[in-house]
């Protein structure tokens, strides 16, 4: 049943982990391969934009190289001072050239010493200007670098319409010295227009950006057009390194942003277009895309998982029930063979009860014929044999639970400790023995003295679990039980004793069955295996319950649940002393199936000076009652053989013959309580004369209390 359960439980748990870990592992594949898409067409597309950007920029490049020329024809063999002769000519010409072209902000002609010649944006040019110390300027001074490209600014002259930044060409005279500088101021703001038309992903980007990292257009805008990437950006190593278009991903150093971004410099001009996307706008795509499938993923994953959840519980459900009622079951079978055994044991101990009855009686017979020593030491061995035999018996009765108790409330609070100056002479001096009593009073009702011998027998196996000393810890409170499996079902108020060595403890195999009679793990001679049956019995018949609870190498630990009691605390009695032999004290009427426990039974009320009648069943006592009325005293078995038992006669014998007194006997009998409760005297098997005396002194003394006629002459002649 165990394996499988294991197996069940566990397949379902291996489902419930793959029905989690198999989609987060499907998940988690196609989130990386949604990544590498979303950055594939991230590059895609970026390259299509850098297309358009180089295609749009070269056009806005070339027609400015056009006008450089157109503007140097123009002005072709004219001095400075022939140019400012012409200024207004010129000007409206500059005028028509930057109306033509929507991408140009102005048209500035400046003479070889950096003044200002004429200029398409202002008829009138202002005095005091010089743009000797502009870099476009100064590059045209030495050399024709070509197109130089200066930085954005804004614009120093009037009407030049916000800002811009210059293409520049230098003025040759016909010998081919420098005579001065065509610039053309171009508007950012017409590369940022077109920018924002094709930007309509969010997080696009795209800019127009120098050699050197300056900005000459950009979308988004920035605050401040005069930014400039710094040498130890990305872009900036990459054109260090003579490297003409590329694709990367960094922080800006301007703004802070990370960016996935593509470069491409345009032919023949130290200019670069970059076109690119934030990587927050990647990922938000990307994280978008991924809670598209979350949405169907999830709440799929969790219906298979709560199914498979509400499976598992259902089968652990089940196999606990079916754990349970085995446990149920196996407890059933061992309180069943536990009660059979009960049963055997007690019949059993009833035939052995009746030859140890013969043996003592003959003992006792011969010990008044015979008086050689030796044939007296061979009487006292065979009367020690048959004490044993006596000891052996009462504890098989208190497993079964058929024995005689004699129930007195005690406070075991009080009693245990008592009893451990009695533990302590019984075990060895290398046993430390610990007595927890609880404070408060914990009153029970049972037969003090099976009560000693059970802490003796539990004293004695924790000796044996302990060879090389130990503790042994005897505990006593009141607790309240409700039902639990392992105190047998019990319920109400129970008084707990807890006794726990610090043994070798008991394998589980073996634990069971530790309260069976004669069961026993000590070498042959070494053990009875009754002492812990008489625990449990002495338990049982008390009303309560035994448990056991070992661990192998650690100890073990015996707990009886005895039920508390509510009753006055008893006061000690003083035992009835036998006296002599009685004066002659009347009939009996002895009903006795055995002829050998017969002879013993007669033997004994001869030398209480009885005259004996024998009946050999109930029956035929009764009858012989019937014809003849001279018995005073009718001594029965129990067990009868015919349709009709001792008690069943003690009770038609009450009731016909009420002056009879009755005294019952038994080696063992399940109605030896019933005969107690109705007010009947019982003997137990085997006795001996002294305590046949007070039997009858008992029965007698009973009989007189119920109103018997004769009882009180009998009890004075027994007295």
């Amino acid at each position: 049943m165990s394996s499988a359960r294991d197996t069940a439980v566990r397949l379902l748990l291996l489902m419930m982990i793959a029905s989690v870990v198999f989609p987060a592992a499907l998940f988690a594949y196609a989130s990386w391969v949604s990544y590498r898409e979303i950055h594939d067409v991230a590059d895609e597309r970026i390259l299509r934009s850098l297309d358009v950007m180089q295609e749009q920029a070269l056009k806005v490049f070339q027609t400015v190289d056009r006008t450089f020329a157109e503007v140097n024809e123009i002005v072709r063999g004219m001095t400075d001072e022939d140019i400012r002769a012409d200024a207004p000519r010129l000007h409206k010409r500059l005028v028509d050239i930057v109306a033509t072209m929507p991408q140009l902000n102005a048209i500035l002609l400046v003479g070889r010493e950096g003044q200002p010649l004429v200029a398409s944006s202002v008829r009138m040019l202002p005095g005091g200007i010089n743009f000797s110390d502009r870099d476009y300027f100064r590059a045209q001074v030495d050399s024709d670098p070509g197109t130089y490209v200066s930085d954005a600014r804004t614009p120093l002259l009037p009407g030049f319409g916000g800002a811009y930044f210059d293409l520049s060409r230098r003025l040759e005279s016909p010998d081919g010295r420098f005579n001065g500088v065509i610039s053309v101021a171009v508007r950012p703001k017409y590369f940022e227009d077109f920018y924002a038309l094709i930007g309509q992903t969010k997080g696009s980007f795209f800019a127009l950006v120098r050699f050197d990292g300056a900005y000459l257009a950009r979308y988004p805008l920035l605050a401040e057009r005069t930014r400039q990437l710094s040498a130890a950006s990305t872009f900036r190593r990459n054109v260090a390194r003579g490297v003409e278009h590329g694709v990367y991903t960094a922080n800006s150093d301007i703004d802070g942003i990370s960016r996935h971004l593509a470069f491409r410099k345009l032919p023949g001009y130290p200019v670069y277009a970059l076109a690119g996307v934030t990587s927050a706008a990647l990922r938000a795509e990307w994280i978008s895309g991924m809670l598209r499938q979350l949405m169907v993923g999830v709440p799929a994953v969790a219906l298979v998982l709560v199914v498979l959840w509400i499976a598992l519980r259902r089968t652990r459900r089940l196999y606990d029930e079916a754990d349970r009622r085995e446990m149920a079951e196996g407890a059933l079978r061992q309180a069943q063979r536990l009660e059979a055994i009960g049963q055997l044991t007690g019949g059993v101990a009833h035939d052995f009860n009746n030859l140890l009855m013969i043996v003592s009686g003959s003992v006792h017979r011969l010990r008044r014929h015979l008086s050689d020593d030796k044939q007296v030491q061979l009487l006292d061995a065979i009367g020690n044999a048959t004490e044993r035999g006596e000891s052996l018996t009462r504890q098989l009765l208190a497993f079964s639970r058929r024995q005689m108790l004699q129930p007195t409330v005690i406070d075991l609070s009080d009693r245990l400790p008592e009893l451990k100056d009695m533990l302590s002479r019984s075990l060895r001096g290398d046993i430390e023995i610990r007595v927890i009593a609880s404070k408060h009073p914990c009153l029970v009702k049972v037969d003090a003295s099976e009560l000693e011998l059970a802490m003796l027998n539990l004293a004695f196996n924790a000796r044996d679990a302990m060879p090389s000393g130990g503790t042994l810890t005897i505990a006593v409170k009141a607790i309240v039980l409700r039902g639990k499996a392992g105190e047998e079902g019990l319920s109400g108020e129970f008084v707990a004793i807890r006794v726990a060595d610090t043994g070798e403890g008991i394998p589980a195999d073996v634990l069971p069955r530790v309260f069976e009679p004669f069961f026993t793990t000590k070498e042959v001679g070494k053990g009875t295996g009754l002492g812990l049956s008489q625990v449990y019995g002495f338990a049982r018949q008390s009303g309560g319950a035994a448990t056991i609870t070992s661990t192998v190498r650690r100890g073990t630990a015996i707990t009886l649940f005895l039920p508390r009691s509510f009753e006055a605390k008893s006061q000690p009695r003083e035992a009835p002393v036998a006296s002599g032999a009685p004066a002659p004290a009347g009939t009996v009427l002895l009903v006795e199936d055995n002829p050998d426990v017969v002879d013993v039974a007669n033997a004994y009320f001869a030398d209480l000076g009885y005259r004996i009648k024998v009946a050999t069943s109930a029956q035929a006592g009764l009858d012989l009652l019937q014809r003849d009325g001279g018995v005073d005293l009718v001594f029965s078995d129990i067990l009868m053989p015919g349709g009709m038992n001792g008690l069943e006669l003690a009770s038609e014998v009450r009731a016909r013959f009420p002056r009879i007194v009755v005294l019952l006997t038994t080696g063992y009998s399940s109605s030896i309580h019933d005969a107690v409760r109705q007010g009947f005297q019982v003997l137990q098997k085997p006795y001996d004369l002294a305590e046949l005396k007070r039997a009858l002194q008992n029965a007698y003394k009973a009989a007189e209390h119920a109103g018997a006629p004769a009882a009180a002459t009998l009890r004075r002649a027994t007295g």
